[in-house]
């Protein structure tokens, strides 16, 4: 383990606590970094792709088992260790961490040799799988190659004009040419289309660590969604030229465009379906399901935008809210929603 530094990311909002942490493992010989934020440890971990993971579960905004299942969804950073610090000890904490993927679970106030011993363990557990799987497969190969594409994306974004929006301002317009590439830096963008009585249909929402406008940059043709702030919003700006060099010279970057550009397909044609075939009644909860696994914890939306996502009248919508709050599914609490019983939301009949 001593023959490379190995890197650690911890996210921990008690600034105590992560000092301590940073502390010990510096003098350990690790290269340790630290947020205090779920989110801003979501978009680093894509930054750094770190060894190994260490993070609190209460955390405000997105706790750590919603940051566990951001990061498991992205290949990226889903085969990083990850290790929970919880002042709690209850058993259903600890199989609701594991149940979602968590390789172990460090209970506070912690021992630091126990601490360092669960690290190195963890890191070496790590390292004999990465080593068993790359000669039989090559899995680990394309690992690297996507990581390098991610850097190389990173990169490109690096020292660029960031541009600051306020709520619901516009980034850019269905039909406008792309001059640009725009990297989320900071906050939410809704990604949306409007008929000719301007009625809005959301067809994803895109938060920090995801490009946008790739879609008409690679099709070289004018933007076919409109977008703007769902929250202030900073948005890093990266000319197209650059974007085309760096696309052109790295077939791992093309390749990783060519996969959202996959998905963004998938995605609308299972929306298109689920318009033409779900209930309203269906549709909310499936949305309500969809922006809670996408790490939200709290679904926090105005009506006319959650309306919109699901294609349908903002009345509909609120008489739906309605009764999925009677039958005990769902809590509506200043604007947010939180779920309690995520099964029978999923389970709703069309």
């Amino acid at each position: 383990m001593k023959n490379s530094v190995k890197k650690i990311l911890i996210i921990e909002d008690e600034a105590s606590e992560r000092n301590n942490l940073l502390d010990i493992l510096t003098l350990n010989g690790y290269d340790a970094y630290a947020v205090e934020q779920g989110r801003e440890g979501i978009t680093l971990a894509l930054q750094l792709i770190p060894d190994l993971i260490l993070c609190d579960v209460q955390l405000p905004e997105l706790n750590g088992y919603e940051v566990l299942q951001c990061l498991g969804k992205n290949p990226l950073t889903a085969d990083i260790p990850f290790i929970y610090l919880s002042a709690f000890a209850e058993k259903e904490d600890y199989r609701k961490g594991m149940a979602l993927g968590a390789d172990d679970y460090i209970v506070k106030p912690f021992d630091m040799a126990i601490l360092l011993q669960t690290i190195e363990y963890r890191l070496r557990k790590s390292e004999r799988m990465r080593t068993a799987v790359l000669p039989k497969t090559g899995t680990f190969d394309r690992f690297l190659s996507e990581a390098k594409a991610q850097e190389a994306l990173l990169q490109l974004s690096d020292n660029r004009e960031v541009r600051h929006y306020k709520k619901r301002d516009v980034v850019f317009k269905e039909k406008d040419y792309p001059h640009n590439l725009f990297y989320i830096q900071s906050g939410e963008v809704k990604l949306y289309k409007t008929n000719t009585e301007g009625r809005e249909l959301i067809l994803r929402i895109a938060g920090p660590g995801q490009f946008l406008g790739y879609l008409a940059l690679l099709q070289e043709s004018p933007y076919s969604e409109n977008a703007a702030a769902l929250e202030p919003a900073s948005l890093r700006v990266i000319p197209k030229e650059d974007f085309y060099a760096l696309l052109y010279s790295n077939p791992n970057v093309t390749s990783n465009f060519l996969k959202l550009l996959a998905n963004h397909i998938h995605e609308q044609e299972q929306q298109l379906l689920e318009l033409a075939y779900h209930s309203v009644r269906k549709r909310v909860a499936q949305t309500i399901v969809w922006l809670h696994d996408q790490g939200k914890g709290h679904v926090h939306l105005l009506r006319d935008d959650l309306a919109s996502m699901v294609g349908t009248a903002k009345e509909t919508l609120i008489r739906v809210l309605a009764e999925l709050k009677s039958e005990g599914l769902i809590v509506v609490e200043e604007g947010n929603i939180r779920v309690l019983k995520m099964d029978k939301l999923r389970r709703i009949p069309n």
